[in-house]
């Protein structure tokens, strides 16, 4: 008996470390590997794989999105691949759900294929499947939850396993930076691992405007727009940066700055 998977991480050496993990378990027979959300869903639609490795924080979308997304009638077996929060930890706990606590072990690894091996001996999909609709809806209730006591005022921003909150009226600007996103206030930059897109979901705050893929700014701080004779556009904010707003974002900063 053969275990078909798929390994879904946007990290090249946690993918690495995976392959070499595989490779070394007779039971499992790779499919393929995924480095982002979107990929995922494709490849595991297409493939239809036993059992998938899913990383829970990736750039384009997270590992609940990815499986929220899914069409496909057979759903696999889910390892996540976590350095999740701790209520997602106790809720993978909870629901009865295998998960890797990163940096894992070789011997946590091969638990994991293990029970995973024991689910698909005794054919339990159905149950499988119904634990993890729950989890699915314990996360979004629990996201309902924070949205609710979080001020519309405030950005969240999670690093590591505390949440702090910055107030719109104090970042200047967002910008991408690889797989980093820097946000600037008058007096500080906070470093996280996240992207835009996931950003730009949080924000509540009209005053908040993406402008180019790797760029957001605060209109409160916009000192000037600069229309340039190729018919580019750039703003100049209040503490001297020059960003330049892309063609896929221009009718919409247009519209909202009135220019």
């Amino acid at each position: 008996m053969k275990i078909s998977c798929l390994i879904i991480d946007d990290e090249p050496l946690a993918r690495k470390r995976l392959l070499s993990l595989v490779g070394e378990m007779d039971i499992l027979q790779l499919l393929g590997q995924c480095k982002t959300g979107q990929e995922a869903i494709a490849k595991i639609e297409e493939l239809q794989p036993d059992l998938v490795f899913l990383d829970i924080q990736m750039k384009d979308m997270n590992g609940f999105e990815v499986l929220k997304k899914l069409k496909t009638a057979k759903k696999p077996m889910v390892i996540f691949v976590t350095a999740f929060d701790t209520y997602a930890v106790k809720a993978f706990d909870a629901f009865a759900l295998d998960y890797l606590l990163k940096p894992y072990k070789k011997e946590r690894f091969q638990q994991a294929v293990a029970r995973a091996e024991q689910q698909f001996e005794k054919k339990t999909q159905n149950s499988l499947d119904h634990k993890l609709q729950k989890l699915l809806q314990y996360i979004e209730g629990k996201k309902t939850e924070k949205k609710a006591a979080t001020s519309k005022n405030k950005l969240p921003i999670k690093t590591g396993n505390t949440v702090s909150f910055i107030a719109y009226s104090e970042i200047q600007y967002i910008l991408a930076s690889g797989s980093y996103v820097e946000i600037c206030t008058r007096d500080k930059k906070h470093v996280l691992r996240d992207s835009l897109q996931n950003i730009m979901k949080e924000i509540e705050s009209k005053q908040m405007l993406r402008i180019h893929r790797s760029t957001i700014i605060n209109t409160v701080f916009l000192e000037k727009v600069i229309h340039s004779n190729f018919g580019e556009i750039d703003v100049k904010m209040k503490d001297g940066s020059l960003f330049r707003v892309s063609k896929s974002y221009r009718k919409d900063f247009q519209m909202n700055v009135g220019v």
